[in-house]
């Protein structure tokens, strides 16, 4: 198979270099499942993936190590991806073997799967973690098993549990250095305390013999002694506790059952110290990971969890997951797989819990991989920490994307407060305060053409109407602001309260800007209205709930039936979602 392209790394993948080299990536994107696209129900979007990724505006974004992509790429099967593929049909003939008893059921079970390892063994375009993934859908289906190893893993946290209960782990996180810490100042030594433990717990959180074998602790000397090395790997870590004024919001992403026990020691640690947690589980079957839903079976994970605030929508707002982050300072969530950390299967809430955080904490050398392993740059900062084959320790920091802006809740808060601050000066003195509601970006590649076709509407509105203060969203977009952030602060604004007149842009209200520029409508304007934005459906919305505690409220515009046609707006979106059937 002729198929192998020249990349130094995943950044080179880009659509519009060719038609060949497009459509092989479309053919790998799609025989890996992951084509949002093609199968738009399960793979997320684009925009929610920058939600992770920070993407140039062609940017591919690849779930996979730069390693192995150059294995997906040669036209051969390469002998380190065989080693892969087999690796994971070991695993399947293991699981069937340990947990099928029945003879033909699991002869039927491996035949089948057989049938589909040589199907995508011989094509070698599968990245191996999918390849497993579908090798377990089927062995789950075929078996009626929904989680094989529930019982092992509720062992490995009682072991865990047994360990944390002992004094030689007491000893290991609680002894006093023997060097002497320096202090200028007692809050200085109380934080360099602070980080002495949250690194003690992080590498003992990475010791799997404590709850895999039948002894509980190795030896205390032997904790001691890894516990002193590699303090580099540490510095920014804590650069970034220090240098923080506010607390930090954390994106956990643990890996095993029996680990997950010393994950929340680490994370009531961070909670101890005033930080936000969010903890992301999956969401069924995936080896010995932990799930959202193990809590139901295992008393000891259920009492680690406890306080924790559990959110089982997979597509909750932004409005709501900050809401549930001010009244929870540790929230659990699913991240919506079945699989090693794949950003285009995650979940909506996964990715705006990622979006609205300050740090991920990657634990385990699959996070590593997909994480650190990658030339893709990400829209957060990244700190993955796991063992090796040898148990040698490693921490490595990735930080965010240079170019990539956050607004935070607060500045977001901020903005929208001095706007509502304007309508009720504009309102005190004696003028009606309008919202136009308008298309922003609700044609792709139009943006600029529709800020200015709202800017000439507005200032000829402006003319014609006295004694009327108009809010125009175009004035206020700001470059790096994504849909999630533009509606959490008109919302803000929406609701306030001063609102006399809401208007939504009309097909005459686009036809009158072109006119008023001079120009005929473009066929990619001709028609459109605010029904054909998303955005300004989920406005509509709004609109008629504030108009029912607002009776005097006047809505112009478009019919809401014709809004009601679409779908709610999309996950990070400017552009339509389609109309439902």
């Amino acid at each position: 198979m002729t198929r192998q392209f020249e990349f130094e790394s995943v950044l080179d993948v880009k659509y519009g270099k060719s038609p060949a080299l497009d459509a092989w990536l479309l053919h790998f994107m799609s025989e890996n499942h992951i084509e949002y696209t093609i199968e738009p129900e399960k793979n997320a979007s684009p925009e929610q993936i920058r939600f992770m990724v920070a993407l140039d505006a062609d940017g591919v974004y690849m779930p996979c190590s730069d390693w192995m992509f150059h294995q997906l790429n040669r036209p051969e099967l390469s002998p380190g991806l065989k080693a892969e593929y087999i690796k994971k049909w070991k695993t399947l003939i293991r699981l069937a073997r340990a947990y099928v008893p029945d003879p033909f059921a699991r002869k039927r079970i491996l035949n089948l799967c057989r049938h589909k390892f040589k199907q995508y063994i011989s094509s070698h375009i599968l990245i191996p973690s999918r390849l497993m993934k579908m090798l377990t859908t089927i062995f789950l289906t075929q078996s009626g098993l929904d989680d094989p190893y529930r019982e092992r893993k509720k062992l490995y946290n009682s072991r865990a549990h047994e360990a944390i209960r002992s004094p030689a782990f007491d000893r290991a996180v609680n002894v006093c250095p023997e060097a002497a810490l320096a202090c200028h100042r007692i809050a200085d030594l109380r934080n360099e305390l602070d980080m002495l433990e949250l690194e003690r717990l992080l590498r003992i959180a990475t010791l799997p013999d404590i709850w895999r074998a039948v002894h509980l602790m190795p030896p205390l000397d032997s904790i001691l002694h890894d516990l002193e090395l590699g303090e580099q790997e540490f510095r920014h870590l804590r650069a970034i506790f220090t240098g923080q004024a506010a607390p930090l919001k954390i994106l956990y992403l643990p890996n095993l059952a029996g680990g997950i026990i010393f994950d929340m020691l680490v994370i009531r640690a961070l909670l101890r110290l005033g930080h936000k947690v969010i903890l992301a589980l999956k969401e069924g079957f995936y080896g010995q990971a932990p799930t959202f839903w193990d809590y139901e079976t295992d008393p000891v994970l259920a009492e680690y969890l406890k306080g924790g605030h559990f959110v089982t929508d997979d597509r909750i707002s932004k409005n709501e997951l900050l809401r549930v982050q001010r009244e929870n300072n540790f929230v659990v969530i699913s991240d919506g797989s079945r699989e090693r950390l794949n950003l285009c299967r995650v979940s909506v809430t996964f990715a705006r819990a990622w979006k609205e955080s300050d740090l991920v904490l990657g634990k385990g050398e699959a996070n590593y991989f997909r994480l650190i392993q990658t030339s893709h740059a990400f829209t957060r900062d990244l700190f993955c920490f796991f063992r090796d084959e040898t148990g040698h320790f490693h921490a490595h920091f990735k930080p965010k994307a240079a170019w990539i802006v956050k607004f935070s809740e607060e500045a977001l808060r901020t903005k929208a407060d001095a706007i509502v601050a304007g309508m009720r000066e504009a309102k005190a003195k004696g003028s009606t305060v309008m919202f136009y509601s308008g298309i922003i970006g609700s044609v792709p590649g139009q943006v600029q053409m529709a800020i200015k076709i709202m800017n000439t509407f507005i200032t000829h509105l402006r003319t014609r109407l006295e004694g009327v203060s108009i809010i125009n969203p175009a004035e206020h977009f700001e470059e790096g602001m994504d849909a999630d952030d533009l509606m959490f602060m008109w919302e803000r604004v929406q609701r306030s309260g001063y609102l006399n007149v809401w208007r939504f842009q009309t097909t005459e209200d686009i036809e009158k800007s072109f006119d008023l520029m001079g120009r005929k409508v473009p066929p990619v304007w001709a028609g459109k209205d605010a029904t054909y934005s998303t955005g300004c459906t989920k406005e509509m919305h709004i609109a008629l709930e504030v108009q029912k505690r607002q009776h005097e409220l006047q809505i112009i515009g478009p019919s809401p039936e014709k809004f009601f046609r679409r779908r709610e707006y999309g996950i990070g979106k400017f552009f339509d979602a389609a109309i439902a059937n």
